[in-house]
């Protein structure tokens, strides 16, 4: 069952109709008024644009209700890979800034990476290592040891997370350290 719906003659009617009922959806998940009134409008413009070609199987409330969903949930996608972003672009900026001279000379660099890990316990140490050192991945690792890769994937959170805290002082080690975590873990 197809509707038919004559956008060019309608589009007022239907604009003044589901408007502030879209807005309502919208705002409920993206949260500002402004970006839910961006994402109907949006819809409405899709909508005039593609009025010749649409053939619409469902209501129309329902058609444009999901087609806000979709467009709220590729909203908060954005948001969330930028929000990512900024969170290693300030962490970096931190490190940067907090970056101290007396840790400038490579063998005070070198030692005090190799004390952290040489404290880490002696399972954690091996994975990190073969992570680290000789690049290889979970699934490898994990194949060597007879470990399953989500073992894999916890002793080096686990890592991390100790080498953080003894790293403190030295915050461009550490995102160095979790940088390269990040590379060879994708």
């Amino acid at each position: 069952m197809s509707n038919v719906i004559d956008f060019e003659k309608d589009f007022d009617k239907i604009y003044v109709s589901y408007y502030p009922r879209l807005i309502r959806f919208a705002r409920e998940y993206v949260v500002l008024e402004e970006d839910a009134e961006n994402i109907v409008q949006d819809i409405f413009l899709f909508l005039w644009e593609k009025r010749d070609v649409l053939n619409i199987e469902v209501s129309l409330m329902s058609y444009m209700f999901s087609l806000v969903k979709h467009r709220c949930l590729d909203y908060l996608r954005h948001n969330n890979v930028v929000e990512d972003y900024k969170k290693e672009f300030n962490l970096k900026l931190s490190a940067l800034e907090q970056l101290d001279s007396s840790v400038s000379s490579d063998d005070n660099i070198e030692e005090a990476i190799n004390n952290a890990i040489n404290k880490l316990p002696e399972r954690c140490r091996e994975i990190f290592l073969k992570c680290k050192m000789e690049g290889k991945k979970y699934r490898e690792i994990a194949g060597e040891m007879n470990l399953s890769v989500n073992t894999i994937e916890n002793q080096m959170s686990i890592a991390l997370k100790k080498l953080r805290i003894e790293l403190k002082d030295y915050l461009p080690l550490l995102v160095f350290i979790i940088g390269s975590y990040y590379d060879s873990h994708s």
